[in-house]
């Protein structure tokens, strides 16, 4: 499906036409991947357009931008601003948010450091990653024939463009093969996560989820999910999981900004559980989207009104 189209776009601090958002195809992050990025929603509530968690995603990106040493030519809250700007003069009240930042164009070699910095924002509609049907009837996973890379190859807390080609061969082999997604191992066997995605299993009322250490991106709706159950008097174990603990586990779900709470009706074609969205993952579903929608009060301070 083509990428919906807006009027503007957020490059090196000026608003251009979509169109005209362009780099030079011999930039430094076109051969060497070097970028870093996030990904936003903006939610239509009953109170206004509100991005969700923003403060937590500009805060990373300027993480993953410093692991790469790429300094970024403005604040955190420039950049913040700059965000609801995009929003505000594409009209839209609910939308997906793409800031990137990456290498541009001066020198081509390995090393970086010659070339600028520059930023760009995008914002475009977009709807449920998985599908609508996906956050009630849950999603076919496989466990992929690819590996998350070992600890001290790359850096799995920065969110960064070239992680991303591990990730597309997980998700084109599982595509091609019938599958929704993927969920990949870490080169000691143990469960990471998934192409884009965090993953929790639940097993007689224990919940569980990878360790960072795990080759996971420490992801924000992570995060949140974590709170939220927390707040729902639910505990959560961070600790190393062996593959065939999901196929017995009662409920594995996944997380992330595209993705919000996802169930997993089966993995390798075996199902899990009832083989839908069971209720623990419910609960926290019900709670997560309670919160988005504005129809709780936020307590954590997790919606920035556009």
């Amino acid at each position: 499906m083509p990428l919906p189209e807006c009027d503007k776009i957020w490059f090196n601090g000026e608003l251009v036409d979509w169109h005209d958002a362009k780099i030079h195809v011999l930039s430094h992050v076109v051969h060497y991947g070097s970028s870093v990025f996030e990904g936003i929603r903006c939610y239509k509530t009953e109170k206004g357009s509100a991005v969700f968690r923003l403060d937590e995603h500009v805060s990373r990106l300027f993480d993953s931008a410093k692991i790469y040493r790429m300094e970024i030519p403005y604040t955190q809250e420039e950049v913040t601003q700059a965000i609801l700007e995009t929003i505000r003069v594409n009209k839209l009240e609910a939308c997906y948010i793409r800031p990137v930042v990456f290498r541009g164009y001066e020198t081509l070699g390995v090393d970086p450091m010659g070339c600028p910095v520059d930023v760009v924002i995008a914002v475009w509609e977009w709807g449920e990653y998985l599908g609508e049907a996906a956050l009630k009837n849950g999603v076919s996973v496989c466990t992929s024939s690819w590996n998350r890379m070992a600890p001290n190859t790359l850096p799995f807390l920065a969110k960064a463009g070239g992680n991303y080609l591990n990730s597309q061969l997980v998700r084109i082999e599982a595509n091609m093969n019938g599958y929704d997604e993927g969920i990949v191992l870490g080169t000691d066997g143990l469960v990471s996560e998934g192409s884009g995605e965090n993953i929790f299993a639940i097993k007689n009322g224990s919940i569980v989820t990878p360790e960072s250490h795990y080759g996971i991106l420490p992801g924000i709706t992570r995060h949140t999910a974590i709170t939220l159950m927390r707040d729902l008097g639910m505990k959560v174990e961070q600790r190393g999981i062996p593959r065939e603990f999901l196929y017995i586990a009662d409920e594995v779900f996944f997380t992330g900004t595209a993705a919000e709470i996802t169930p997993i009706r089966a993995i390798d074609k075996i199902q899990i559980g009832a083989g839908e969205r069971g209720p623990i993952t419910a609960q926290i579903q019900d709670a997560f989207f309670k919160v988005i929608r504005a129809e709780v009060e936020d307590e954590h301070g997790w919606l920035t009104f556009v």
